[in-house]
């Protein structure tokens, strides 16, 4: 018996992204829910979790169920690549580095759980824009948890997946090291201090292959690749979009990151 679309997060990804692509590229661009552009992005998550402690720190940061889930990859990291240098062949030495990884990444607790503050938030607010102007009027744009910061934290997460795909279909052979590193390096590194950046580093040699990825995800590569470009086609002017409400008020993109950058070098 072959697997129902609910047992297919990438086809989610992709179908919700369409539908918030349907609103970002309308002439002017309509007015984008909160409660959709949430619930879409909820779905990422997903995805996060697959790709174990490398990306850990961005499940903790983009939705509140990664600390609540039972089976955590830090709790049970996946095995080594063939590809591990040998040095990260020893025990004492792998040890080590899952306990850096598990100290920076706890470091991010002091990260808020903004999927479900944007989840919430559309309880009260309707759009993105209307959530934006809020926190213009209030003064909050750039203080630590308004939601103007959340909707860009989650914006990066879009994009980061958004590289992601795109290394992936551009990369021969099974292995995600390449593709995820060059994805965390454009969008996140830039934001995050010495501590966070090497334990994605360390995370990054306890990838999932591509096709055990795939084998989580319930794809095969012809239909990953569909779905993958999909995604691509799609988040693209989403993340237009979430850009361009704080461009075209004239307020920077770098908003969130003295207060990353200021959790993660607290392990420095």
């Amino acid at each position: 018996m072959g697997s129902s679309e609910e047992d297919k997060p990438l086809r989610r990804i992709a179908a919700s992204f369409e539908e918030l692509a349907g609103v970002a590229k309308q002439q002017p661009p309509g007015a984008m829910e909160v409660g959709s552009f949430a619930r879409a992005c909820s779905h990422v998550s997903v995805l996060f979790g697959c790709l174990g402690i490398a990306f850990k720190f961005a499940e903790m940061d983009y939705v509140a169920k990664a600390r609540r889930r039972r089976h955590s990859p830090l709790s049970s990291p996946s095995p080594l690549s063939e590809s591990t240098p040998r040095a990260f062949a020893s025990s004492r030495f792998q040890n080590c580095c899952l306990d850096r990884a598990r100290c920076c990444l706890d470091q991010l607790n002091c990260l808020l759980d903004v999927v479900d503050d944007l989840l919430e938030t559309s309880k009260t607010i309707s759009t993105l824009p209307d959530m934006v102007e809020l926190d213009i009027q209030n003064g909050t744009v750039r203080q630590a948890g308004s939601h103007a910061r959340n909707l860009l934290r989650v914006k990066r997460g879009i994009d980061m997946v958004k590289i992601l795909f795109e290394q992936i279909l551009a990369t021969e052979g099974n292995s995600l090291r390449d593709a995820a590193s060059k994805a965390y390096a454009q969008v996140f590194a830039p934001h995050h201090g010495w501590a966070i950046r090497k334990a994605v580093a360390i995370g990054m040699y306890a990838l999932p292959s591509k096709s055990q990825l795939l084998k989580k995800l319930n794809e095969d590569e012809s239909s990953a690749k569909v779905q993958m470009q999909n995604f691509i086609r799609s988040s693209g002017p989403v993340i237009l979009y979430a850009e361009d409400l704080f461009t075209s008020r004239n307020l920077g993109m770098d908003c969130v990151h003295s207060f990353a950058h200021s959790c993660a070098n607290q392990q420095q």
